[in-house]
């Protein structure tokens, strides 16, 4: 990643502390800058205070369930996008996600590193950077 360009800012919301460290983790190796919260309540307190370039939301969530978190999140940041990062794998889960509450993206667990880092990217508007710097160097 260019470094005139700041790391985006990716705020990662999930109750596992092995999910949070690892997705950090795959996070800050692709150059973003992760933002860890452990719960609802939490992730719309750091919203608030950084804006975030991008929420990864898990859906079983303690304190408040992952789709009110979302709801929050999208009534008063309608231009953050909103990723659900979760372990619900059935069609009926991510049709809710995608196209009943419209969702930015919809990604399962497990999830491959490459492809984490493709989504956020794209999330995130980097791709056309990625593209760019493909022109220039062939």
């Amino acid at each position: 990643m260019d470094k005139d360009i700041p790391a985006k800012e990716v705020l990662i919301v999930d109750d596992e502390p092995d999910t949070l460290e690892l997705v950090k983790l795959v996070l800050e190796n692709g150059g973003f800058k992760a933002l860890l919260a452990t719960s609802g309540t939490e992730a719309l307190v750091m919203i608030e205070a950084s804006k975030p370039d991008l929420v990864l939301l898990d859906i079983m969530m303690p304190d408040m369930d992952g789709w009110e978190i979302f709801r929050r999140i999208k009534d008063k940041y309608p231009d953050i996008p909103v990723a659900i990062l979760t372990a619900k794998t059935q069609n009926i889960d991510k049709l809710l996600g995608l196209h009943v509450l419209k969702a930015d993206d919809y990604i399962t667990k497990p999830f491959g590193k490459n492809e984490l880092i493709d989504r956020v990217r794209k999330l995130t508007g980097l791709t056309e950077f990625k593209t760019i710097e493909n022109q220039n160097t062939n």
